[in-house]
């Protein structure tokens, strides 16, 4: 025992030695360097994101995978654009006049205490934080989840190293236990401390500096003035979000008398199940039966719980609530739960609901985090009161406590950190969101604020029939001067004259140009290369892309790497939360050549928008890249290219438009600009769709009118983006070779009917939208198109109603099944169902979706529109 005691300590010693030596190496490095590698582990992190949730859930048995990729989401995604300019290396202020320059250092070894409750987000927060500060890191997992943890430094790491960073400047510790982090703490240069109470009174005793946390009970009032919809929806997605693990989560709501039954009420309609005396008691028990908190309800959903505790609730509930009373030790709901349970309290005043809130602070959270729900202007002086009065360094205000309490979600000002400081209050020496170390307390009011949007597109958008000639004496000769073109298109348009009436017009002008006709159905990275290599070697001062929405695509990556050869496919396709946050952006395009969009079908809407979705070839995996450089410098849409379009193309052109349309109406990003334009496209598209489909080049009113729908629609989800209909239709399509608007049509309505569910599982996460609204959202949509009905839950069904006749009008298949029946049997699609799943949820569209899909609702919906019934 002696023996292994010994080595221990000799492996511990070596570590140390070599990310010391790392790091005396790293501290020479410039800001340039640092952030170089900043940038490598941050790409690399987001990459491994769902690997890594998937790890830890299974070797924890805690939380939700869904939520955790979120987490390794936001901690590479949020942290990388919170600091990417910020300056950490030599000089970073100097004020000349008054003399005045700060110099930043690093600070050494930092050792971290990495939680069993957040293993992986925790470890990629705290290792990019250590090297944007040159900072070396030894990680001590917890013994639960070291494996998961693990992982998470090897790819941050990796990472770094390759661009450049010393080969050690990450370690850690093979086997954790008590004495190896004792040891750790005691020989580091700085401590940074996430985990329970003991942990970080052992790390403040351990005599380094450290930055720890403390523990969070945080309370939630919700006054009498507060929007009780807005307040429960904004706590129940707080509450189940990882099951309740994160440490800002509500624990307790302390409701006005006056909105108590309607809070009440309110809560179980979204899926919370009160217990009665008996099981309140029940889960007294089970939860502090031994003194302190069951480890085994730790992360775990309710339903899961309530049958620990011989509970038997509906498998829909979220949260299991407790109406209790008392405030003080002896009240096993008054305290930190970690997991979706709730106690609930009655204010018989604001006095009291101060009294009760402060207790519950006082009892295990201060310093954490308090909530409130009001109205911020019309009951200013009681919000004030509750901020005054309460011990935390976190004051919430209409926001989702988990969510807003990390950060740069629901308050944009709020520091983003997976290490939330408490100050004096809770023995910490910090009381921000770990970022900015100040040894003083500064509280900080949170208040939810929506986002900045704004409505982008080309420069101009020629429409009307017999544009082209107008358009492309403006890219000549008028306003643009180009001289050279490069054309892409697809070989149908160029065997049969379409592509020829553009190079026609483009002889007339004087402009030089060659011909790409090489694009195929479902662009493959291949195709674009080649396209790139040809683009290169002619060196055109504009691009035009002709045809549907493939050429437009192929065309739109050809120009990035004809601009910018030296980029990468893939970090052009990396996913993003927030496209003005996104790990990688994309480059500056248009010093070269101008971008012209051509459609001459009337559905994809990419000559409008910031959008392309490529294949790769090998795999079949389609990539939707999103940014708006991406967005094309003019678009002519001219009719008279789409006289000919063949009724099978109309139909899936059409409905494709009409996803984009609808889609964009449910956004969580959706605002007055887009709906004004999405509301007009689908009312057109309804109108003068079958009309366009029946008679062709015979309607020349019906094939303008769905054009500029398309387009419109096109321009709508530019800014609103799109949902998990078409994350969906994308996965569908390359799994099964479908055209992607049939692909659309299939999934469309079982989708809308997912999202029109008045209490969901979880909703997406963006401050623009506050409770879940998405089936009034469809109402109005019936209204515009004259369905509506006395409800909106009748105006819903009208609304899927015309929806299934008009697909049926258009000779749709009516599902799945039968659209891919000659290619799969039932085994074989079901085989695919898991993966296809997967890749839905982690498709680039799914972000926007009012309701945040988990994979297995997602793989219920493909079964329906299959046709198999999943008893929903």
């Amino acid at each position: 025992m002696t023996e292994n005691k010994e080595k221990n300590k000799e492996e511990l010693n070596d570590l140390l030695k070599k990310v010391r030596s790392a790091q005396l190496e790293f501290s020479t490095y410039t800001q340039e360097r640092v952030d170089e590698i900043f940038k490598a582990a941050a790409l690399a992190a987001n990459t491994a994101r769902l690997s890594l949730a998937r790890m830890a859930v299974e070797e924890t048995g805690m939380g939700v995978f869904e939520d955790k990729v979120l987490k390794n989401h936001y901690a590479a995604e949020y942290i990388y654009n919170r600091y990417k300019d910020e300056k950490t290396c030599g000089v970073i202020e100097r004020d000349e006049a008054n003399g005045y320059t700060r110099v930043a250092e690093p600070v050494g070894v930092a050792a971290a205490v990495i939680p069993t409750t957040n293993p992986t987000s925790t470890a990629i927060f705290k290792a990019l934080v250590c090297l944007k500060t040159r900072n070396g890191l030894i990680m001590s997992p917890h013994p639960r989840a070291k494996k998961c943890t693990v992982e998470a430094a090897k790819v941050v790491l990796e990472a770094a190293v390759k661009a450049g960073a010393p080969e050690n400047i990450i370690g850690w510790i093979e086997e954790p236990s008590v004495e190896a982090s004792a040891w750790l703490m005691k020989e580091a240069d700085i401590i940074l401390a996430t985990g329970g109470p003991q942990m970080v009174r052992a790390a403040y005793s351990s005599g380094k500096p450290a930055i720890g946390v403390g523990a969070g009970n945080t309370p939630a009032v919700i006054d009498a003035s507060a929007n009780i919809r807005l307040a429960v929806a904004s706590v129940l997605h707080s509450k189940t979000f990882d099951n309740g693990m994160i440490c800002a989560s509500e624990q307790s709501i302390v409701v006005a008398k006056e909105v108590y039954d309607e809070c009440k009420a309110e809560l179980k309609k979204q899926g919370a199940y009160f217990l009665t005396e008996e099981e309140t008691q029940s889960m007294r028990e089970l939860m502090f039966g031994e003194g302190k908190l069951n480890a085994k309800i730790v992360g775990q959903a309710a339903e899961k719980i309530a049958a620990s505790a011989g509970i038997s609730v509906p498998e829909t509930t979220k949260v299991l609530v407790g109406e209790v009373r008392s405030t003080g030790e002896e009240e096993a709901f008054a305290k930190e739960k970690l997991s979706p349970v709730l106690a609930m309290y009655k204010a018989e005043s604001f006095a009291d609901a101060l009294d009760k809130a402060d207790a519950l602070v006082r009892g295990g959270g201060l310093g954490h985090t308090a909530a409130i729900y009001i109205d911020e202007n019309g009951a200013r002086e009681r919000l004030q009161s509750f901020y005054e009065r309460m011990k935390a360094c976190r004051i919430l205000v209409n926001t989702p406590a988990a969510q807003g309490g990390i950060g740069d979600l629901y308050n944009f000002r709020l520091t983003p950190s997976l290490t939330l400081g408490c100050g004096s209050w809770g023995g910490n020496s910090v009381c921000e969101n770990v970022g900015v170390k100040e040894l003083v307390n500064i509280k900080t009011v949170a208040e939810r604020r929506e986002n900045m949007l704004w409505l982008r597109m080309p420069e101009k958008v020629y429409f009307k029939r017999g544009c082209l000639k107008t358009a492309l004496y403006e890219l000549g000769k008028a306003v643009y001067d180009c001289k050279r073109a490069f054309v892409v298109t697809d070989k149908f348009l160029y065997d049969n004259g379409v592509c020829k009436r553009i190079t026609d017009e483009l002889d007339a002008l004087g402009i030089s140009h060659t011909e790409f006709f090489e694009v195929t159905p479902d662009p493959t990275i291949e195709c674009v290369r080649s396209g790139a290599e040809r683009m290169t070697a002619f060196a055109p001062d504009c691009v035009i892309a002709v045809g549907g929405g493939s050429p437009m695509d192929a065309a739109k990556i050809m120009w990035v790497l004809y601009e910018h050869p030296s980029v990468q496919f893939h970090d052009l396709a990396m996913r993003f939360m927030d496209i003005r946050k996104r790990v990688f952006g994309f480059p500056k395009m248009g010093e070269k050549a101008k971008f012209v969009a051509i459609p001459t079908t009337a559905g994809t809407g990419s000559e409008v928008t910031p959008f392309a979705v490529i294949t790769d070839g090998k795999t079949g995996e389609k990539y939707p890249l999103a940014d708006y450089e991406l967005t094309p410098t003019m678009a002519i849409c001219d009719v008279e290219l789409m006289l000919d379009i063949p009724p099978k193309l109309t139909a899936y052109a059409g409905f494709d438009a009409l996803s984009h349309a609808i889609e964009a109406v449910a956004s969580l990003v959706a605002s007055d600009f887009t709906n004004g334009l999405a509301l007009e496209a689908i009312s057109l598209l309804v109108e003068y769709l079958p009309r366009a489909f029946e008679k062709g080049r015979g309607d020349l009113e019906a094939r303008e009118k769905v054009a500029n729908a398309a387009t419109m629609a096109g321009i709508a989800f530019a800014n609103a983006f799109l949902g998990v209909c078409h994350s969906m239709a994308h996965k569908l399509g390359a799994y099964w070779h479908l055209p992607h608007g049939m692909a659309n049509a299939l999934l469309l309505v079982e989708v809308m009917k997912f999202n029109a569910e008045p209490a969901p599982q979880k909703m997406g996460t963006f401050p623009q939208y506050a409770y879940p609204d998405c089936l009034a959202r469809y109402a109005r949509i019936a209204r515009v198109i004259g369905c509506e009905g006395e409800t909106d839950e009748r105006s819903f069904e009208n609304l899927i109603k015309k929806i299934e006749e008009l697909k049926d009008l258009l000779q749709i298949p009516k599902t799945i099944k039968e659209a891919i029946k000659d290619r799969a049997t039932d085994e074989g699609f079901l085989a695919s169902l898991d993966k296809m799943s997967q890749d839905a949820f982690d498709d680039q569209c799914t972000g926007a979706n009012p309701r945040y899909p988990l994979v297995s609702e997602i793989k219920e919906m493909y079964l329906r529109a299959y046709s198999i019934k999943t008893g929903r």
